[in-house]
C-alpha cells in the first residue's frame, strides 16, 4: 500500500484518540485542493485509511466496486462512522454514478458527511439514503445542498426518514429553486396537511422535478388541495404518487381541477385514498378535458359500478384524451358484500390515441368494471345486456 499519511489531514480526519474525544463532531470533509490531496492515492487506499482512523470495519464490497458505476451497500449496518469513511473515499471518485445506502442507520451525522462529499464529487448522480433516521438535522443538510444546486444529483431517495414539519419546510424551500433533481422520493415521512401546503408551493415554482413520490404520508384533504393548486402552474412534473394519503373526495376534486389545466402529468397514482363515487365524478371533470394523462391508478378505493362507469365515460367523451390505463382494482374481501367479482386493471387493447374507447378497448374496460357474479364467479346475462355485450364462447351466464 502506498503512503497515505498525508491524506487524512486535508479531509480533517483526526487520529483515533482524537476521534474518541470529539465523538461525532468530526463531520468536516472539506478539501481545499482535491487534486493535490488525493494525488497518487487510490480510492480503496483512502477508504482503508479512513476506516482505520475512524475505527470501523472496512466493507470489502465497497473497495471491490469502486471502479464500477453502481455500488449497493443497503442493509450493511454502516452507521454514521461507516458512511463517513465511504464519503471520504468518494470525494474525488469519478466512476461511481449511483450509490445505494438504504437502511444503514447513518443518522443526521451521516447525512451531513454525504452532503459535504456531494459538494466535491462530480460523478454521483443517483443516491438512495432511505430509512436512515435522518430527522430534521439530516434534512437540513440535504436541503442546504439542494438549495445551492451544489451537486450533480438528479435522483434522490429520502423515504422513511422520520421527517416532520420542520424538515418538509426546509426541503420545500430548497426545491423551489433547485434545477438539478428530477426524481425525488419522499414517501413514508409523516408529512401532514401543512407539508402538503408547503410542497404545493414548491411545485408551483419548481421547473425540474419530473417524478415525485409522496405516498404513505398524511397529506389528507387540505394538503392535497394545496398540491393541486401547485400542479396547475407546474410545467415539469410527469409522474406523481399520492397513494395512501387519505385525500378523500375533496382531494380528488382538487386534482380534477388541476388536470383541467396541467399539460405535463402523464402518470397519477391515488390508490388507497378513501375516494368514493362522488370523488371519482369530481376527478372526471379534469379527465373530460385533459389531453396528457396516460395512466391513472385508483386501486383500493371504495368505488362501485357507478363511479367506475363515470371514469370510463369521462375519458370516452374527451377526443384529446391520451389515457391508456386506469387501475381501479380492489381486494376481494372489500367487494364480497357487493357481489362484485372484480374491479381490475383495464388497459387499451387498441391504440386509444387513434380511436379512444372503441371496440376492443371499451369492451375490455366495461366487462372488467361491471362483472357481477353468481356463485361460480361468472357474469350475469342481465348485466352484460345492460352493457351491450355478448357472452364470449364458453362463458356461463345466469
Amino acid at each position: 500500500m502506498s503512503d497515505t499519511s498525508e491524506s487524512p489531514e486535508p479531509l480533517s480526519l483526526p487520529d483515533a484518540s482524537a476521534e474518541k474525544a470529539t465523538q461525532g463532531s468530526d463531520t468536516d470533509l472539506e478539501v481545499k485542493d482535491p487534486g493535490k490531496a488525493f494525488a497518487g492515492v487510490t480510492g480503496a487506499e483512502l477508504y482503508l485509511e479512513a476506516c482505520r482512523l475512524l475505527e470501523v470495519v472496512p466493507v470489502s464490497h465497497f473497495t471491490q466496486n469502486l471502479a464500477k458505476p453502481c455500488i449497493n451497500l443497503s442493509h450493511h449496518g454502516l452507521g454514521p462512522r461507516g458512511v463517513k469513511a465511504i464519503a471520504i473515499a468518494l470525494v474525488s471518485n469519478a466512476t461511481v454514478t449511483r450509490l445505494e445506502l438504504e437502511d444503514n442507520c447513518i443518522l443526521a451525522e451521516g447525512a451531513i458527511c454525504i452532503a459535504e462529499m456531494l459538494r466535491e464529487n462530480c460523478s454521483l448522480q443517483e443516491l438512495n439514503i432511505s430509512n436512515n433516521h435522518l430527522g430534521t438535522e439530516g434534512a437540513e443538510a440535504i436541503a442546504s445542498l439542494l438549495l445551492d444546486n451544489a451537486s450533480y444529483l438528479y435522483a434522490l431517495q429520502l423515504s422513511g426518514n422520520n421527517f416532520g414539519e420542520e424538515a418538509v419546510s426546509c426541503l420545500a424551500e430548497a426545491l423551489m429553486g433547485n434545477y438539478q433533481v428530477k426524481k425525488l422520493d419522499l414517501s413514508h415521512n409523516e408529512f401532514s396537511e401543512k407539508g402538503g401546503r408547503l410542497l404545493g408551493q414548491m411545485l408551483a415554482s419548481n421547473t425540474a422535478l419530473e417524478i415525485l413520490d409522496l405516498s404513505w404520508n398524511h397529506l389528507k384533504r387540505k394538503g392535497t388541495a394545496a398540491l393541486g393548486t401547485g400542479l396547475r402552474g407546474n410545467g415539469a412534473l410527469k409522474i406523481l404518487n399520492l397513494s395512501w394519503n387519505s385525500i378523500g373526495n375533496e382531494g380528488a376534486q382538487a386534482l380534477g381541477e388541476a388536470l383541467k389545466v396541467n399539460s405535463t402529468l402523464v402518470h397519477l397514482d391515488i390508490s388507497n385514498n378513501q375516494i368514493n363515487n362522488e370523488g371519482a365524478k369530481k376527478l372526471c371533470r379534469g379527465l373530460e378535458v385533459n389531453g396528457k394523462l396516460e395512466v391513472l391508478k385508483m386501486a383500493n378505493n371504495p368505488l362501485t359500478v357507478e363511479g367506475a362507469t363515470a371514469l370510463v365515460i369521462s375519458v370516452r367523451k374527451n377526443p384529446s384524451s391520451m389515457m391508456a390505463e386506469i387501475n381501479i382494482s380492489v381486494r376481494a374481501y372489500v367487494l364480497e358484500s357487493l357481489q362484485v367479482h372484480t374491479l381490475y386493471i383495464f388497459r387499451s387493447c387498441i391504440d386509444p390515441r387513434a380511436a379512444p374507447f372503441q371496440n376492443c378497448f371499451e369492451t375490455c374496460c366495461l366487462l372488467q368494471l361491471h362483472t357481477v357474479t353468481n356463485k361460480n364467479g361468472s357474469p350475469s346475462r342481465s348485466q352484460m345486456e345492460i352493457l351491450g355485450l355478448q357472452p364470449s364462447s364458453g362463458e356461463r351466464c345466469l
